[in-house]
């Protein structure tokens, strides 16, 4: 039996449900591999991906950013808690080691922790990766202190025996061996028809999305639909208020690719995850910016460059009338956006079939 261990970075939710799509695929092409999960990302999540079973391993092997919000950093904090990963790293790769050989593991994979090469190099087991950005290349943009630490994350990531590059990427530089791939994500689970009677939706009516990743907002101004009373809207956010014109999918494991099928856009802030699955369905993309996280402006120009889209401020967002709703898509700058790959999964998986075969 072939045994797969992937390491998921322990930023959010993003990281853990594209590679989890990943993962249900390659289950699916071949259901004898054993999965096994290095991740902090809760259980329930990556089941609502992976309908077979794995082995969940919680280990933290990185940061990623300490947010206050999905669109708000705390850079103090971020690096307070990469002290204590430095720290911990010799006895944390010591303990990894010897977990691997005890699991016979046969290849590693990751998403996009930099310390898993090291630990790949002390098992003497391959080390893939996929990813759209390293955390290098976040760090180096905050400069001062994180240069120090960028620097050593670049040598970390130089040791990775292949990259599977993502769209709307970085250079990512630091990777000696690149392959491009395209997009990744889940695909929809139930049809339009389903969703609009489960949830007593009208098909006539415009209706748009509100996701915002695992964290969510601080105060999404929820007053502003009731200016939009021919609107639906749709929310996985458990706080927000009971309004005649808004429905909450926080049930049934439904994820937002689900729901984006029955939605005529899409309003969210820079997540990889999000913007790739709305390519996928074919959705028009609302996208606030984001200051302080540099990986937003790749996935922007992305946005830009391959979907129908409008880009906001969060001020406009927060502050404005949401005249953006009525608001004519701009369309992608690219004319060849739809033949951009959309199937990223099918190739990396392949490669895991080839040398697992």
């Amino acid at each position: 039996m072939p045994i797969l261990y992937t390491a998921i970075t322990n930023h959010g939710f993003g990281h853990a449900t594209r590679t989890a799509a990943v993962l249900a695929d390659l289950q699916q092409r071949s259901p004898d591999i054993k999965l096994i999960i290095a991740t902090t990302a809760p259980r329930w999540l990556l089941e609502e991906y992976i309908a077979g079973d794995f082995i969940y391993h919680q280990r933290v092997f990185d940061v990623g950013v300490i947010q206050i919000d999905s669109l708000v950093t705390d850079q103090e904090a971020t690096f307070a808690a990469w002290q204590k990963i430095h720290e911990q790293q010799a006895d944390l790769i010591t303990k990894e080691v010897k977990f691997l050989q005890e699991n016979k593991v046969d290849l590693i994979f990751g998403d996009i922790p930099p310390m898993l090469t090291e630990i790949a190099k002390a098992a003497k087991i391959p080390c893939w990766m996929a990813g759209n950005f390293g955390w290098d290349f976040i760090y180096r943009d905050w400069g001062g202190k994180y240069a120090e630490l960028a620097d050593r994350l670049s040598e970390n990531y130089s040791h990775c025996d292949r990259l599977f590059r993502l769209p709307f990427a970085e250079p990512m530089t630091s990777f000696p061996n690149i392959q491009n791939v395209g997009l990744t994500g889940a695909k929809p689970n139930h049809s339009p028809e389903y969703l609009r009677e489960k949830f007593n939706l009208d098909g006539d009516r415009p209706t748009a999305l509100l996701t915002f990743g695992g964290l969510s907002l601080q105060s999404i101004p929820y007053q502003n639909l009731a200016k939009f009373p021919e609107w639906q809207f749709i929310t996985f956010d458990r706080g927000a208020p009971d309004l005649p014109n808004l429905t909450k999918a926080n049930c049934d494991r439904l994820r937002p690719v689900d729901l984006m099928v029955v939605c005529d856009r899409v309003v969210t802030k820079p997540g990889y995850g999000t913007l790739a699955e709305a390519l996928r369905v074919g959705v028009p993309v609302v996208c606030l910016t984001r200051e302080g996280f540099l990986e937003a402006e790749t996935l922007i120009a992305g946005v830009k460059n391959y979907s129908e889209h409008l880009i906001i401020s969060p001020q406009e967002f927060y502050e404005g009338d949401w005249s953006f709703l009525n608001a004519t898509f701009l369309p992608p700058d690219l004319a060849e956006a739809k033949q951009l790959d959309m199937h990223g999964e099918e190739t990396i998986n392949q490669a895991i079939l080839d040398y697992f075969a």
